[in-house]
């Protein structure tokens, strides 16, 4: 399989781990609190899947950005978190950050 398909899997596992941890509510809620611990057992597999192939600095920055920002966009639109416009400058920065990284970058060996 693709380390590109590998890295997507596991940005979505950690974002569905993350996003059902508000809901384990400190881990006092059973079905949520399987969600995190398997959303994070598949994403950390599927990102050592990934560093086969893709230099762990590249697939880590791609990771986290797109991480921060789904999981952003996920407490604003299901927790009603409210993000401002320097939040939302942020979050641009960090979008503008990944594709400079995966458009103009040699580094992430596509």
């Amino acid at each position: 399989m693709n380390a590109w398909i590998y890295l997507t899997i596991a940005i979505l596992a950690e974002v569905i781990g993350t996003s059902a941890l508000k809901s384990s509510e400190g881990f006092t809620r059973l079905w949520p609190s399987v969600t995190v611990v398997i959303g994070y057992g598949l994403a950390f597999w599927m990102l050592s899947l990934t560093l086969k192939t893709i230099p762990v600095g590249i697939a880590y920055a791609v990771w986290a950005g797109a991480g921060i920002v789904l999981v952003a966009l996920i407490g604003w639109v299901l927790f009603q978190q409210k993000i401002d416009a320097m939040g939302m400058l942020g979050i641009a920065l960090i979008i503008s950050g990944v594709l400079v990284l995966n458009l103009f970058s040699k580094s992430s060996l596509h």
